[in-house]
């Protein structure tokens, strides 16, 4: 249980910083927020909670497939001001783009 509580300490921790942080220096936070920081808490809880590197080169190589299907999110914000739309519409766009690279992922990996 006090294993549990620590993970959620150091990512709650986390995300709200780059949270913060990205009021006062957009640009860094973007970029840390870009960084696969949750993936690599992820892997390493992963390992250490299971101890089975087989599946950890699995989850790592899941991962590695959906980074590209993921970015899908954003493509809405990329033609905001060109199509005109608020932060709302693509944001719910983005999560249909996104539902629908899941979707990809998961035929893929089969």
């Amino acid at each position: 249980m006090s294993q549990t509580i620590l993970k959620i300490l150091i990512s709650s921790s986390i995300i709200a910083f780059v949270s913060w942080l990205s009021g006062k220096k957009t640009s860094l936070a973007g970029f840390l927020t870009a960084l696969p920081l949750i993936s690599m808490l992820a892997l390493a809880f992963s390992y250490t909670d299971y101890k089975d590197s087989y599946k950890s080169v699995e989850y790592a190589k899941s991962i590695f497939y959906a980074i590209p299907l993921s970015l899908t999110f954003f493509i809405p914000f990329l033609f905001s001001e060109k199509l005109n739309i608020g932060f709302w519409t693509c944001y719910i766009l983005g999560f249909i783009f996104l539902s629908c690279g899941f979707f990809i992922h998961q035929n893929f990996l089969k």
